[in-house]
């Protein structure tokens, strides 16, 4: 359960340097430790959650500002009770992650996601596992064996994990939903950066921010990629 003094623990081995924390905000202290972690500078996340709307509401007002991968590891949407993925929609004020493979999200979930949050609000994440760009076969995810096949990761039938590559989101993003590149790739880049704070010197092309830079073709295949202004292999 979460506890303020297990993460004061977590925080003082990790000398302040924990960034960024997945809640589920329904569980007996998650609203004060939201309210401690982002008192510290962390960014709260809400994810991996059965939570109510009023539930996703108190995370919110006690500091969490973005959601975990929005759709996996949430209540599923219900007229009757909505729950955390249908407050992610509505809350146009909070960051939203999705990964956006076709298989975690159906492409038309995708387009509702698209349609309901601000364009400077969604994240394309990867969720990408260790077996992300080998080839097919099988692989160990922690102490779970895992088959990837055609871009799915599968145990035992279920989904266990990504292989996706943030690349292949930003173009799945522009085919699923008619986005533009420059919105696609602001949401693997400039919007998170927005989220974490850092975007004063990262997420985005100007003078004296970093200079960690992929150049996509028009149809959003990577050229090549900088890494603190060295040229990488692409």
């Amino acid at each position: 359960m979460p506890s303020v003094s297990l993460f004061d623990r977590f925080w003082q081995a990790a000398e302040g340097q924990i960034r960024l924390m997945t809640i589920a905000p329904e569980l007996p202290g998650a609203t004060e430790l939201i309210a401690h972690a982002t008192a510290l500078g962390v960014r709260c996340s809400m994810g991996h959650s059965d939570a109510r709307v009023c539930e996703a509401e108190a995370g919110f007002v006690a500091g969490a500002r973005s959601a975990t991968h929005t759709f996996n590891a949430m209540r599923a949407i219900d007229h009757r009770e909505p729950g955390l993925a249908a407050y992610v929609l509505d809350k146009h004020s909070l960051f939203a992650e999705i990964i956006c493979d076709g298989i975690h999200v159906d492409p038309l979930m995708v387009r509702l996601f698209f349609k309901a949050k601000e364009r400077d609000r969604i994240i394309l994440v990867t969720d990408g596992m260790s077996a992300t760009g080998m080839p097919d076969g099988t692989y160990m995810l922690g102490d779970m064996k895992v088959e990837v096949h055609d871009g799915r990761c599968t145990s035992d039938g279920t989904l266990a994990g990504s292989v996706l590559t943030l690349d292949r989101g930003v173009q799945n993003l522009i085919h699923f939903t008619g986005a533009n590149l420059e919105t696609a790739v602001a949401a693997a880049s400039r919007n998170p950066s927005r989220l974490m704070g850092i975007d004063d010197s990262w997420g985005s092309l100007e003078v004296g921010r970093a200079a960690n830079i992929t150049v996509l073709s028009p149809s959003a295949g990577v050229i090549q990629t900088f890494l603190s202004g060295r040229s990488m292999i692409a």
